[in-house]
């Protein structure tokens, strides 16, 4: 009874939300100098997270507090409680993958744990039919104008999409778009598929479907558009599970690293991790399918880069071994990936790109 409440209150508090917002003037700064992003206080710990574990299904299906005002659809935007005004972040744009939400992606790529250490501000859309496709398009932009006025392009030193499975696939669809080509500065693809050449991928074993309400996350049917390789400059950085691989596991060369004459892949390092990811697919566990996930729990991932990539570029794979497709990433992997993702050059957004560091 308790869950039906919340999910049936939710809504309604975000409309009433709405109508008291809409035609004010968004505040810039508070009492204390600190610049306010959201409309909604800035809690650490954030709003909505996830505990440890078992994170209940009303929690991981909500769409967040913040407005996009002209779609009136909402989206969850984490940064800094202390961000100051002028001061310089890492702008990123993650979105969730076919038949997931919103609040589910924030818990299964938890870079919300790293806004304050690394000084980013992270927006995470929501798609209503759990797919997205080019029908979400200029709500993805209004999102990205909308925080850009707010932050001040002249302060974002780097901007990165991020995206698991088919949000990965899109993040690859849009990124040499007309509005995003001048702005991205980078793109991590989690498990949603590798630039330059992709490894075999095992078969599930199911057809993935949508979830249920509450369920965690289930991959929906993908929409059938056509994958190019992307033309405009960008760092790259591709991340999977070991068992969404099939025996030939990753590439040892990458088209997209040769574009940037890097050099040969480095041996792999290897980062290890004593506590569990947050999320995982509570659908497929009855029995596991190990390649699309289990349980949440520690584990290693061996990162290689490709180092000396012209400009400063960033081309990067990190493999999770012994993991699927909707496990959750563990805290030490996903500060890889934001060393990674904030050690590259950026500056499209100032009209100059700089060097990584």
């Amino acid at each position: 009874m308790k869950r039906k409440t919340t999910i049936r209150v939710l809504p309604l508090l975000g409309t009433l939300w709405l109508l008291a917002s809409a035609g004010q003037v968004f505040p810039q700064e508070t009492a204390g100098e600190t610049l306010q992003l959201s409309r909604t206080p800035c809690t650490r710990p954030a709003f909505l997270h996830c505990p440890d574990q078992d994170c209940t299904g009303d929690r991981v299906i909500n769409p967040g507090p913040e407005v996009e005002m002209n779609s009136r659809r909402t989206y969850f935007l984490d940064y800094p409680c202390d961000l100051k005004p002028g001061e310089e972040v890492t702008f990123v744009l993650s979105l969730h993958g076919g038949g997931s939400y919103a609040n589910w992606q924030r818990h299964y790529f938890p870079i919300l744990d790293f806004v304050d250490q690394y000084r980013l501000v992270v927006a995470t859309p929501s798609s209503p039919t759990q797919v997205w496709t080019d029908v979400d398009d200029p709500y993805l932009r209004d999102i990205v104008d909308s925080v850009l006025e707010r932050i001040g392009k002249e302060n974002v030193k780097a901007f990165w999409l991020a995206g698991h499975s088919q949000g990965g696939m899109t993040s690859r669809r849009i990124v040499c778009s007309d509005f995003f080509a001048d702005k991205v500065d980078g793109f991590l693809s989690l498990s949603g598929g590798r630039l330059g050449g992709s490894p075999g991928r095992v078969d599930f074993g199911f057809r993935p479907t949508r979830p249920a309400g509450g369920a965690a996350t289930a991959d929906a049917p993908r929409p059938s558009f056509q994958i190019v390789e992307p033309t405009c400059d960008f760092s790259f950085v591709f991340t999977t599970g070991q068992l969404e691989m099939d025996e030939k596991g990753l590439p040892e060369k990458s088209e997209w690293a040769e574009k940037y004459q890097c050099g040969p892949q480095s041996e792999p390092r290897e980062v290890v991790d004593t506590k569990a990811g947050y999320v995982f697919d509570t659908r497929r566990q009855d029995p596991p399918t190990p390649a699309w996930g289990r349980l949440p729990r520690p584990g290693t991932a061996h990162v290689t880069s490709y180092p000396s990539c012209a400009g400063g570029r960033v081309v990067a794979d990190v493999v999770r071994i012994d993991k699927g497709h909707t496990e959750g990433l563990e805290p030490n992997v996903t500060e890889e990936l934001v060393k990674l993702m904030v050690g590259a050059p950026g500056g499209k957004l100032r009209g100059r790109e700089t060097t990584g560091g």
